[in-house]
């Protein structure tokens, strides 16, 4: 596995380790662009962050609204499972518990 691959499957955690913790485990594209910069280093563009968004949803790990030029993205109970190492989905890194 690619150091890039190693990347792009910790951001796909790290999106879902920061919905989890929104208020209704809800957050926009824009906001989490922004933790994920400020916060755990993966600079992502906004184009990049819906891409990883897309993936996530079409594997049933959150679910996405449109909102204009943002996406909303909702946890679902997978997305949730796999935050709490119960779930392991290839291509997102698996948490240390």
């Amino acid at each position: 596995m690619s150091y890039s691959d190693l990347l792009v499957q910790d951001a796909r955690l790290v999106i879902l380790r920061v919905i989890n913790e929104m208020p209704s485990q809800r957050a926009n594209s824009s906001v989490l662009c922004s933790i994920l910069d400020e916060k755990f280093g993966h600079t992502l563009s906004r184009v990049e962050v819906k891409e990883q968004l897309r993936w996530l949803e079409e594997r049933e790990l959150v679910e996405i609204e449109e909102a204009g030029a943002v996406l909303l993205a909702t946890l679902r109970e997978k997305g949730e499972l796999v935050v709490r190492g119960r779930v392991t989905v290839e291509g997102v890194k698996r948490p240390r518990i």
